[in-house]
């Protein structure tokens, strides 16, 4: 084999791996911070905490649209103080002024950033794509409590709130459910 050919090879090589990368890249970060709570990434579990402590904290409920997202969208609630490890149930509330159906999709956070391992959420609307009809307002809930490990974390144990952020994104209709939005035929 010519040493260009080696040199061709190798070089191809590095291509094909670095382009493995990048495309790894997306969902290696996305479960790196579902793991780790690393950028406010919430955990998720199916019940609640068995140990419920006598210390406090402050939830505090944030609601935004992405630029292109035409609803109306509010917490129902500013905060919510809890007992940590207490099961907590907050409400979202949204509206569509539109005069069409529109899907939209919620990602979220908290802050600090510190204490998303161990903000846990039990259900939420923002695990499912939500719809609204022309005019339709609808709450939201979440159900969630803080996690009694964050006692033990020096960088999270003296954090007196955490801020649960919402943020609806325009999302394309799924297909089938414009079959399911159509009124059924009338029988003659």
């Amino acid at each position: 084999m010519s040493s260009n050919t080696r040199v061709v090879t190798r070089l191809l090589a590095v291509i094909v791996f670095m382009g493995g990368l990048a495309w790894a890249s997306v969902p290696l970060y996305d479960w790196f911070c579902r793991v780790t709570g690393f950028g406010g990434t919430t955990q998720v579990a199916e019940q609640g905490s068995d140990t419920i402590l006598d210390q406090t904290i402050r939830i505090r409920f944030d609601a935004s649209l992405a630029r292109d997202m035409p609803w109306e969208f509010r917490a129902v609630q500013p905060h919510m103080d809890i007992r940590i490890g207490e099961t907590g149930l907050a409400f979202y509330e949204a509206y569509n002024p539109t005069d069409e159906p529109i899907a939209g999709t919620a990602s979220f956070n908290v802050a600090p950033f510190e204490t998303g391992g161990y903000f846990v959420k039990i259900a939420c609307f923002c695990f499912e794509l939500q719809v609204l009809q022309p005019g339709e307002r609808v709450e939201m809930p979440v159900t969630f409590f803080v996690d009694p490990a964050i006692l033990d974390d020096p960088e999270a144990r003296g954090t007196p709130a955490i801020t649960l952020s919402y943020t609806f994104h325009v999302t394309d209709m799924p297909e089938d459910y414009a079959a399911l939005a159509e009124p059924a035929p009338v029988a003659n």
